[in-house]
């Protein structure tokens, strides 16, 4: 089956609207500069605000060697955004929380799960601070 072009030109737009109107002109340009991709503006827009916990993983992984990463992050704080993928990290009710827990009902292991998540989202936020980005 051939993809739809015309909707994939619609979703690269979309992205490219997305990442230019979020992240703003100066941090695209600044990645430009040091010769860095922007992931947000290769893969639709949907994967960084999925419902899926394992797509907004996948996202958070396209992150990590961001050029603007920290300074996405600074940005998504700052403006409180409610929800998504911003600087490698997930962003729910303006809050930045460790994993994106699945719909339905918890698993009977669920509180080893988020005990696990909190102490990765701990140690994410001293790394972070000792980069100069305060999460809250």
């Amino acid at each position: 089956m051939r993809p739809n072009v015309e909707k994939t030109i619609e979703m690269r737009e979309e992205t490219e609207f997305m990442t230019d109107t979020l992240i703003g002109p100066e941090l695209r340009d600044q990645a430009r500069e040091t010769g860095g991709d922007l992931a947000c503006r290769e893969y639709d827009a949907d994967l960084w605000f999925s419902e899926q916990p394992t797509e907004l993983e996948f996202a958070k992984s396209l992150c990590t060697d961001c050029p603007v990463r920290l300074a996405c992050l600074a940005g998504a704080l700052e403006r409180h955004e409610p929800w998504g993928v911003w600087g490698g990290e997930i962003f729910e009710k303006g809050n930045v929380v460790a994993r994106k827990r699945p719909r339905g009902r918890p698993r009977k292991d669920a509180a080893l799960i988020e005990q696990a998540a909190q102490q990765e989202l701990a140690e994410r936020t001293r790394e972070l601070a000792l980069a100069g980005v305060t999460v809250s």
